[in-house]
């Protein structure tokens, strides 16, 4: 029973908050999905599998930004969360639409860094949409009206957070790269690299990673 709960729970990972309390069957109702901010890499699972395991709840499924808790926890033991986390600069979401939004932006982060050809595979509108199984339209709305900056802007953003890092590791071209993250042109690239950091990619190769931020801080 608890290999099909895993299972049948790592299937419906992604899917809607409604389909989670209408369609699920009882006894899957009873584990508990947190949602956590600022969960960017692999190392974050790590650690916040760690942290929630010494504290005693079993980790059914995490992905960047959320975790499935076999059990759900009081609010004591959600405020013991919390405090463990913020530890480790992560924070538990409680808020909806806060929620939602951390959503958008792991989709993002997950679409620009941890996937080589996903940007030019679709379109990042169709990725969220897909991942978040919400309309495009509201998510952007939303992510604006919270964040103060569009989805779009916010994409430029990681993209350019991870040409840094590429041209830190100094293995592929300016074209390459340009193609990798789905740049019309180098010199498209080049503009906006240096719009929005304020010098050129070949300026930002001398000064290496001196000028990169941690990810949950673009």
């Amino acid at each position: 029973m608890a290999t099909f709960r895993v299972a049948f729970w790592c299937f419906l990972f992604h899917h809607d908050y409604l389909i989670y309390h209408v369609f699920l069957p009882t006894f899957l109702r009873k584990i508990m999905k947190l949602y956590i901010k600022n969960m960017v890499c692999s190392r974050c699972k790590t650690v916040v599998r760690q942290e929630l395991e010494a504290l005693g709840h079993q980790v059914l499924a995490i992905e960047l930004g959320e975790v499935v808790l076999e059990k759900p926890a009081t609010e004591m033991q959600l405020s013991q969360i919390s405090e463990r986390l913020q530890m480790h600069d992560f924070e538990l979401l409680s808020d909806k639409k806060q929620q939602l939004i951390e959503r958008v932006k792991t989709v993002i982060v997950e679409l620009v860094h941890l996937q080589n050809d996903g940007l030019r595979r679709m379109k990042h509108s169709d990725y969220i949409t897909e991942k978040v199984s919400r309309d495009y339209r509201y998510l952007s709305t939303l992510f604006s009206e919270v964040e103060g900056i569009t989805i779009e802007q916010y994409l430029i953003n990681q993209k350019l957070e991870r040409v840094k890092e590429l041209l830190v590791y100094d293995e592929l071209t300016l074209s390459q790269i340009a193609d990798l993250l789905n740049y019309s042109s180098v010199a498209h690239l080049s503009a906006q690299f240096k719009t929005i950091t304020g010098m050129t990619p070949s300026q930002f190769r001398k000064i290496r990673d001196k000028k990169r931020k941690p990810l949950d801080e673009v």
